[in-house]
């Protein structure tokens, strides 16, 4: 893998309306110029979660173009080769992964579905934030890893160790 290329990324998770757009956006500006993220739901909503449009929005984050997609309709979009692929949802681990490439690397990150915490309305945005913090340390500890340095084995378990992070 070269040092000057992109490496793109796709986040999949159940509904795609929440965890995986969030890891989207985050990536998208966190690593710009070395990623591009894409996100997924293996049964899409109709529409990205109001809290998480509205955390990102707080945290300053670009929400305009977020929309659930599914897998097939990300191959329908002919993207290039996916390079690593995260599931968030023990759901989306448990699936057939898509074929986005020969050589894509995957690893499983466990992120409790915000959606499903009950709750009121505070305690259900606090989840929500809670979910945002745990990707963004895992995406912190992805985007500093010597990607270009380390062995497809190493790598590997590196990816794997990410989802210690908190």
């Amino acid at each position: 893998m070269s040092a000057t290329r992109s490496y793109n990324v796709l986040f999949i998770s159940t509904e795609g309306s929440a965890r995986s757009l969030i890891a989207e956006t985050i990536l998208n500006k966190e690593g710009a110029g070395r990623f591009i993220a894409y996100s997924a739901g293996q049964t899409p909503d109709p529409e990205a979660h109001p809290y998480a449009i509205d955390l990102l929005e707080h945290m300053r984050y670009e929400t305009s173009d977020l929309a659930p997609l599914s897998v097939k309709q990300l191959q329908e979009k002919q993207l290039p080769e996916i390079d690593f692929i995260f599931t968030l949802s023990d759901h989306a681990q448990d699936s057939v992964q898509p074929d986005l490439g020969l050589n894509t690397m995957t690893a499983h990150w466990s992120i409790t579905n915000p959606k499903k915490v009950p709750g009121n309305e505070a305690e259900r945005r606090l989840a929500f934030a809670d979910t945002f913090k745990q990707l963004y340390n895992r995406i912190g500890v992805f985007i500093n890893l010597p990607i270009t340095t380390l062995d497809k084995l190493s790598l590997q378990t590196k990816l794997d160790e990410i989802d210690k992070q908190q």
